[in-house]
Parts: structure tokens; C-alpha cells; sequence
């Protein structure tokens, strides 16, 4: 039987409605996600940002600690007409600024849609108080908790750190962690540190009606999630002799670090002039004034200033001395005033009795004494050419973490730079130079180039006869692990029982009394056998450098100590002074004795920066 056009109509429609009804049916009981979908459109997210780790010193005092305060948001589509002088008079703020942002939030309406965005940063406790007491006349307006960052010890902002909103560029390095309106550490604990003192941000859920009004939680708060806060830090750095180190920096510019040489832990780390702890917290504020600084307080001395080491630096090259055989602690070399590498040229050197040992050449920090022993060492007969016996000395020099970056857990260290053989054949052709070419090597002149740090890290190595950890500023803690290398020891070439040759000398520098030709009796503590060299770098751009490394007791020494104040003059001058103070308050608590709380007086008072 043949079925009629009608009904063949009404087969194809029943058939059509039974596919539609089937594919609603799984649309609406079986496939969930359509309804999720449904459900999304209602919810409303609210950030809850984390409490940032808190950052201790070794003994527990806060470094850096958390306040709160609060962002005024604003959800444009939930906004209706308001009074908005009476809004500016509770934020003390100015109406038009009001005005201002909410018609830019308008133009920008479709990109925005229904999130809420900050109208106002940081409001105290005080102004939101105003706030949350009229919140109810301003529908679509509430306020966000987030902490902030303060500061109980001025343990300087170059170590700490600044803690800032990310911008673009910042946002496209991280795209996965991050978004508009978050806060990043930015610059030293805060930025090496950044992963553990975040925390992870949680998030509150509500219920949007079809006006966009927000009417309830989301499910009684069941996708609510909690933010978890941030580990807190324990930082290896002394609170009061950071602070104390700063004091003695003021108005002078330069580095001054100390280091527990049988740990690698820092024990304080001044770069002056640096950023003031009050700045910090709101960075922003003071950033072109900081940029414009001529002083470039961001700059962190204490590792990117590629410096030269001066007269310190005749230690390594008398270790490598009597490491490579070519003289003996009891080996004498005269000093008419200097050394003369050709007939007419000589690199001059201060008056004292001459010949003199090695003991009384570090005493005395004789130049013409490391002279002969520097080319010794690089044209030395048992190698080919003066070219391997410089990259041997080199290799020597690296050993002690020349050279190169550190490693440590400070942001952006540099290397400086150690010459070798190929760089002087570029500079002066293969064959076109010797050891008279290169003489200021011999007294940590002319190419040498290093940081601060690792002049502290050279102090620690001599304190610990011949080996260093990586320094480093952040310790173990219940929910930190720093990395094992900081654990490890890092031997030099030199065979140890050449140091104790070297410290003899650094020992009679400070301790052999005043008149007796010692470079740094100014550093003498009575009690504390201080052992110590200074030295003074030459700067072609003003007056020398003042240099003095120092460590103390002499025997199981707890403390290893660099000072480098730019334009000082001689090294006994103001970096002996201020480093041999550090050392003192350090093992006793106290500067003792009217000469030496004198001596406090007069570092604190000096000011460098304005002579």
C-alpha cells in the first residue's frame, strides 16, 4: 500500500521530533557540560590574594613582615547612578578622578564585561572603614583585602628587594602564573625568592541573577577555594649588623659584606648609597626620583661592580707563588721605592725598610716584592711559553671564584673578568708582550676586574686555609631547602699549608703595632686577632679606591669581612676603619674603648659623597 503524500509529511516530522526530543534529552540529563556551561554564566569570581611569606633574619627577628590594606573594586554592570562627591569625599579623593575611571571603565565595556576591576589601590585601613560604613549606597563598589609589605629593621632595600604590580613584559615571561593587578617581587629576596613567597590565590564564588546583581554564594561556598599562603624565608643576614653596616655607609658609596666563612652564609650586605626600606612600600611612588638618582641606588654594588681588587689581590698571587715553587716565605727582595721593569719605567711602591721577607711584604704591602714574584710565576722556565704560564696562573686565580659568577642566590651577580693569554695576544699580538707588559696584574691592577663579593668570598677562603662555600642568603627552614651546592666545599689549587704563611703576614698588618710598618694597625681590636690587608685601587676617574679584607679570630675565625669604599684614598683610610668596627660589634655586641668608639664617630660622621 502506498502511503500518501500526507503521510509521508507526517512520518518526516514525527521522525524529526523524535531526533530533536533525543538530542535534548542528552543535552539536558546526559551531557553535563552544557548545564556547567549554563551555570558559569551565573557565577561571579572574587580573588582572594594570598598573605606573602614573612622574611626572617637568622636569629627571627622580621626583615619583612605584611600589613594589610585594600582595593576599592568596582563591577561597572552592577553600578547605577551614585553620588559621586560623596564617594570622593569618603576615599579622599578628587570626584574627576572618580568621573574619570569609570568612564574609561565605560568605553571599555565589552572587554571588561562582568569582572570587577580596581578603581583605587591601597586604601588604608582607615578609608576603607569610611567605606564599608556607607558600601551599601554604592552598589557595584566593594573592597579587597590584600596585604602589603613593611619593613621593622632597615635592613636595606638593594638586599630585600621591592615587591610591585606586573606589567606587560612581566606578564608575557610568566603568562601561566600571573595576570593584570597581581604583585611580583621584582628585585633581590623578594625576586630570588618570588615562587616560595607568593603563595597560591583562592577565589569566592557568587550568584548572579539575570540583571547581573549579585544575589548569593555559589552552592554555599562548596567551589569556593582558600588561598594558600606564602612560605616564610630565613635569610642567613645578622638584622642588628646589617643595620650597623649600614650606618657606617652613610654617605659614602660602596660595598661592605660580611660572611660566617665556615658556612658561606652572608652575614650582612650593604651596597651604598642604597634604596631606604620606607621607599619600598610603595615603589612606585619614588621610582623616577630613585632612576634619576646620578648615585643609581638600584645598582647593586655588591655584585655588578666590576671593580678592581688592588693590593688585596697580592695574597692570591703570593699563594700562587709557593704553590708553583718560585720562592720561599724566607725569600728576599729589595724595594728601592718601587720595581723597575725596564731600565726608565718603574711601578712605584710607599717607603719601608727593604729587602724584606714574605711575611713583612704583606705587613708592608710592598708592590716590588709581588712584582718579582708575579713574573716569576708567568715566565717561569718549566713551561713552553709565557703564554701557558699566564693561563696557568689564571687557571690558579679561577680556583678561587674569579672570574665568574659565583653562584650565589643574589640576583644578577657578574663575573668580572681574569685575563689570559689569548686577550693579550689580541691586545698586543702573539709574542708582542711579557711580563713587564702585564706588571700591574702582579698588585690586582690593570685588566683584573671583580665584585665585592668575591673579594669577601677571597676573605672566607683564606679564613678557612684554603677552601670557600657559595655565599648565599637564604637558610633551610621548615618549608625552604636551599639547594645542595651551597653545602659543598670548593678547594683552590693552592695546597693548604701555604695559607698559614699568608694569614702570618695578614696577622702583622694589623696586629704589629703603630711604627712597626703594618698597613692596617688602625684595624687592631685588643683581644680579637684581627688579620687583615688593605689595599688601594687605583681609579682613573677621582681619587683611589680604599680596599681591606679582614677576618677574625684568627684561629676558627667566625667572620670574614670586605669593605670597598669608592673614592676612600688608601685602604687604612675608611675601609679598614669600618670593616674592623663591623668585625668588633659583631664578636662582642659593642665598639670598646674611647679610641675606637672615636673611630665609630668619625666613619658615621664621614661623608664622601659631599666633600
Amino acid at each position: 500500500m502506498k502511503l500518501d503524500r500526507e503521510n509521508k509529511l507526517l512520518i518526516g516530522l514525527c521522525a524529526m521530533a523524535g531526533i530533536l526530543i533525543v538530542k535534548l534529552f542528552s543535552i539536558q540529563i546526559l551531557d553535563p557540560s552544557y548545564k556547567k556551561l549554563a551555570e558559569d554564566n551565573t557565577k561571579v569570581y572574587t580573588t582572594i590574594y594570598p598573605t606573602r611569606g614573612i622574611i626572617y633574619d637568622r636569629d627571627g627577628k622580621i626583615l619583612v613582615g605584611n600589613k594589610v590594606a585594600y582595593d576599592l573594586m568596582v563591577t561597572p554592570t552592577e553600578v547605577s547612578e551614585f553620588d559621586t562627591l560623596a564617594l570622593a569625599e569618603v576615599l579622599g579623593t578628587d570626584p574627576e578622578f572618580i568621573k574619570k575611571k569609570m568612564q574609561e571603565f565605560k568605553e571599555n565595556r565589552r572587554k571588561i564585561g562582568f569582572q570587577s576591576v580596581i578603581l583605587m589601590k591601597k586604601l588604608s585601613p582607615d578609608v576603607y572603614m569610611k567605606f564599608a560604613e556607607v558600601a551599601y549606597l554604592f552598589p557595584g563598589f566593594r573592597g579587597q583585602a590584600r596585604s602589603l609589605r613593611e619593613y621593622p629593621y632597615n635592613a636595606g632595600g638593594n638586599l630585600l628587594g621591592y615587591v610591585s604590580e606586573v606589567d606587560e613584559t612581566y606578564l608575557k615571561r610568566h603568562p601561566e602564573e600571573y595576570i593584570a593587578g597581581d604583585y611580583a617581587g621584582m628585585t633581590g629576596i623578594e625576586a630570588a625568592r618570588e615562587k616560595e613567597l607568593r603563595g597560591e590565590k583562592g577565589y569566592n564564588v557568587w550568584l548572579r541573577n539575570s540583571k547581573n546583581k549579585i544575589e548569593s554564594r555559589f552552592r554555599n561556598g562548596e567551589e569556593d577555594k582558600e588561598a594558600i599562603p606564602g612560605n616564610d624565608i630565613v635569610t642567613t643576614i645578622d638584622a642588628e649588623l646589617q643595620n650597623y653596616g649600614q650606618e657606617l655607609m652613610r654617605n659614602k658609596v660602596g660595598s661592605l659584606i660580611a660572611i660566617e666563612p665556615s658556612t658561606g652564609e652572608i652575614l650582612a650586605m650593604v651596597s651604598s648609597p642604597g634604596i631606604d626600606v620606607e621607599v619600598l612600600a610603595d615603589f612606585g611612588q619614588h621610582y623616577n626620583d630613585i632612576l634619576n638618582d646620578p648615585y643609581k641606588p638600584m645598582f647593586n654594588r655588591t655584585v655588578q661592580a666590576p671593580y678592581p681588587p688592588g693590593s688585596v689581590f697580592k695574597l692570591v698571587n703570593g699563594l700562587i707563588g709557593l704553590q708553583e715553587g718560585v720562592f720561599t716565605p724566607s725569600t728576599r727582595y729589595p724595594c728601592t721605592m718601587g720595581y723597575y721593569y725596564s731600565k726608565t719605567r718603574k711601578l712605584g711602591c710607599h717607603s719601608h725598610k727593604s729587602p724584606i721577607n714574605f711575611e713583612e711584604s704583606i705587613m708592608m704591602s710592598c708592590n716590588a716584592y709581588f712584582c718579582y714574584v708575579f713574573k716569576d710565576i708567568i715566565e717561569n722556565r718549566k713551561y713552553k711559553s709565557i703564554d701557558e704560564g699566564l693561563n696557568k696562573w689564571r687557571e690558579y686565580v679561577s680556583s678561587f671564584g674569579f672570574g665568574k659568577p659565583l653562584g650565589s642566590d643574589i640576583p644578577s651577580e657578574l663575573s668580572g673578568f681574569i685575563p689570559d693569554a689569548e686577550y693579550y695576544n689580541k691586545v698586543y699580538r702573539k709574542g708582542g708582550w711579557r711580563a713587564s707588559t702585564i706588571i700591574s696584574l702582579s698588585i690586582g691592577q690593570g685588566e683584573i676586574g671583580c665584585t665585592p663579593l668575591h673579594l669577601a668570598n677571597l676573605c672566607a677562603t683564606l679564613a678557612n686555609r684554603g677552601h670557600y662555600y657559595i655565599p648565599h642568603i637564604v637558610k633551610d627552614s621548615e618549608n625552604v631547602t636551599i639547594d645542595p651546592k651551597y653545602k659543598e666545599k670548593h678547594y683552590t689549587l693552592i695546597d693548604t699549608t701555604h695559607f698559614q704563611k699568608v694569614i702570618g703576614g695578614m696577622y702583622r698588618a694589623v696586629n704589629s703595632g703603630f711604627g712597626s710598618g703594618g698597613t692596617a694597625s688602625i684595624a687592631a681590636v685588643k683581644g680579637l686577632e684581627i688579620c687583615g690587608k688593605t689595599g688601594t685601587a687605583q681609579n682613573p676617574h677621582g681619587d683611589d679606591h680604599s680596599v681591606f679584607i679582614c677576618f677574625a679570630p684568627k684561629d676558627n675565625p667566625k667572620i670574614a669581612v670586605a669593605a670597598y669604599v669608592e673614592n676612600g684614598g688608601f685602604g687604612a683610610s675608611y675601609a679598614a676603619p669600618i670593616a674592623s668596627l663591623l668585625t668588633e660589634m659583631y664578636l662582642t655586641g659593642e665598639i670598646s674603648g674611647e679610641e675606637r668608639k672615636g673611630l665609630e664617630k668619625k666613619m658615621m660622621e664621614a661623608d664622601l659623597m659631599n666633600k
